[in-house]
C-alpha cells in the first residue's frame, strides 16, 4: 500500500502557523514513508474564498519547502462528482429531502435549549414524503440511529462516539452546493487518502465522515487529530500572540528551516534534541509520539533556533536568504568589501535576517547621524586627540590588513598613555554610528582607508560642532 497524506486548507485567510504544522507534520509521514503528499485547496465557501488567499498558501507552502507530489486540486471543479455522489446516496436510501425551515429549525433549538438538551437536528423529515411549498429542500444524510463509531486515532487512541449523539447533517445546501462533511469524504476516497492528519477541532467531524464512508462502501483512512496551539498566556493562539500568516515569519527575518525545526517541535520530540536537519525530521518523525496535550507558542525558542541556522547554514544558502532582506532595506552590497567576508563575523550575533542585515548596512552606506547614546557617551571633546593621532597612524598604513589596524590603535592608546577602551570606543562609534561592530580591526579591514579616514573626519566635525553648541 502507498501512503498518501494530504495537505487541505481553505482559501479564507492566510496560511497561519497551525496549519503550516499540520501540512509539516502531514508531508513528514508522507516522505518517510516514500509515499505521496497532495495539496487541495477547499474553496467550496464561495463567499470567503479568495484568490489572494490561494496565492497566499501556495506562497507559503513554497516558502517552506512543503512541495506536493499531486495537485492542487480545487473542490469547486469537483462540483460534478459531489453532485454525482449526493445523488447516489439519495438513490439508496441513504439520504433524504429535509424542507425545515430555518424559522422551524431556529424554534427546534430554542426548545432544546430551554430543556437544556444539545441543540440538534431531531430528523422530523426522515420519512416525509410530501415536498413543502416555496422551500427549497436541503438534502440530509440519513445516519444511522443505532450503535456507535469508532476508530482508532495515531494520536490520540482509541475514540468511541454513540450515533445517538449524531444528528443528520446537510450534505447538500438548498442551492445545490455540498457541504464540508460531503466533499472532504468524496475527495478523500478518489484521491485515495490513506492517512490524514489534521486539528483536532475535527474532532467531532470525524464520526459523522466515517459513517459517510461506510454509506458509499469505502474504507476510512487512519485519522491523527493534532492537538491546538495555545499562546503563552494558555489561550488559543491568535494574532496578539504571532499567530501570523507564514510569510510574515519570512518578512520578520525567519528561515524557513528554523521554522520547520520549530514547527516539528511544537508537539513532538525525539529525546532532548532540538535542532533537526529535514533529513532528520523525515527519519525520526512519528505520528504516535505527537503529544496528545496542547502546545504552547514560544516566540523567544523560535528566535534561538533561528539564531543557531542563521550560525549554521552553508554561505550560500545565507546569502541567498539574506538578500531579499537587503532589497528590501535598499542595502547595496556591490561597492564594498565581499559580502560573505562580513557575514562571516556578523553572523554569530544575529537572531533575524533583518538584524543582520541591518548590521551590514554600516559597510555599505555611509551616514550622517551617530546614535545619540552613543555618540554622546564616547564622542566627547577627550575623544577628539585619540581619534586625530588614530587617523594619522591609519592613514600611513599601505598593508590595510587587521594586524596592522590593531596596533595602531594599541600605539595610539600607549603614546597618550590611555586605556585601550579610550581609543577603541570613540573610533568604534566614529566608523559604525554606533557602539556595536565586530571587532576593531576586523571592522576597519572590511570598511577599507578611504571610508574610515572619511568617517574619523566625520565624527571630529561632529565633536568640535557639539563643542562649540556648548560654548
Amino acid at each position: 500500500m502507498t501512503v498518501v497524506t494530504r495537505f487541505a486548507p481553505s482559501p479564507t485567510g492566510y496560511l497561519h502557523i497551525g496549519g503550516a504544522r499540520t501540512a509539516l507534520y502531514s508531508w513528514l509521514f508522507a516522505r518517510q514513508q516514500q509515499g505521496k503528499f497532495v495539496l487541495r485547496i477547499e474553496d467550496t465557501d464561495r463567499e470567503r474564498s479568495t484568490e489572494e488567499s490561494v496565492q497566499a498558501i501556495f506562497e507559503g507552502m513554497a516558502w517552506l519547502g512543503l512541495q506536493h507530489d499531486e495537485g492542487p486540486y480545487f473542490q469547486t471543479q469537483r462540483f460534478d462528482r459531489y453532485k454525482e455522489v449526493i445523488q447516489q446516496l439519495f438513490d439508496e436510501g441513504k439520504a433524504y429531502y429535509c424542507y425545515c425551515s430555518k424559522e422551524e429549525l431556529d424554534v427546534l433549538r430554542e426548545q432544546q435549549r430551554a430543556n437544556k438538551e444539545k441543540p440538534r437536528y431531531d430528523g422530523r423529515c426522515r420519512e416525509r414524503s410530501e415536498p413543502e411549498p416555496g422551500i427549497e429542500p436541503v438534502i440530509r444524510f440519513r445516519n444511522p440511529q443505532q450503535g456507535e463509531v469508532s476508530w482508532s486515532d495515531a494520536i490520540r487512541g482509541d475514540i468511541t462516539i454513540s450515533n445517538s449523539e449524531l444528528d443528520d447533517l446537510i450534505i447538500a445546501r438548498g442551492d445545490g452546493t455540498p457541504t464540508y462533511n460531503l466533499t472532504v469524504v468524496v475527495d478523500d476516497i478518489d484521491m485515495g487518502m490513506t492517512h490524514v492528519v489534521r486539528g483536532d477541532d475535527h474532532i467531532n467531524n470525524t464520526p459523522r465522515q466515517i459513517n459517510i464512508y461506510h454509506a458509499l462502501g469505502a474504507t476510512p483512512p487512519v485519522f491523527a487529530h493534532v492537538p491546538m496551539i495555545l499562546g503563552e498566556d494558555g489561550a488559543r493562539l491568535s494574532k496578539r500572540h504571532g499567530a501570523v500568516g507564514v510569510m510574515q515569519y519570512r518578512d520578520d527575518g525567519f528561515l524557513p528551516e528554523a521554522v520547520l525545526n520549530y514547527l516539528v517541535r511544537l508537539g513532538w520530540s525525539h529525546g532532548d534534541q532540538e535542532v533537526f536537519s529535514l533529513d532528520e525530521m523525515i527519519a525520526l518523525f512519528r505520528l504516535e509520539n505527537v503529544n496528545r496535550a496542547p502546545s504552547t507558542f514560544n516566540t523567544e525558542k523560535l528566535l534561538w533556533l533561528n539564531q543557531q541556522y542563521i550560525k549554521s547554514v552553508p554561505m550560500p544558502r545565507l546569502l541567498a536568504a539574506l538578500q531579499w532582506h537587503l532589497d528590501k532595506l535598499g542595502i547595496d552590497t556591490q561597492q564594498g568589501p565581499a559580502l560573505e567576508n562580513v557575514l562571516a563575523e556578523l553572523r554569530e550575533r544575529a537572531n533575524t535576517l533583518v538584524v543582520l542585515a541591518e548590521s551590514c548596512r554600516m559597510f555599505y552606506q555611509d551616514f550622517d547621524e551617530f546614535n545619540p547614546a552613543a555618540a554622546k557617551k564616547h564622542l566627547k571633546l577627550a575623544a577628539e586627540q585619540p581619534l586625530r593621532q588614530v587617523a594619522a597612524k591609519l592613514a600611513a598604513i599601505d598593508d590595510w590588513q587587521p594586524a596592522a589596524l590593531q596596533q595602531a590603535v594599541h600605539d595610539t592608546a600607549e603614546s597618550l598613555e590611555l586605556g585601550m577602551g579610550k581609543v577603541g570606543m570613540p573610533l568604534r562609534v566614529a566608523v559604525s554610528g554606533s557602539g556595536q561592530s565586530p571587532s576593531i580591526d576586523i571592522t576597519l579591514a572590511l570598511l577599507g582607508k578611504e571610508r574610515t579616514l572619511a568617517r574619523i573626519e566625520q565624527a571630529l566635525d561632529f565633536i568640535k560642532a557639539r563643542a562649540e553648541a556648548a560654548q
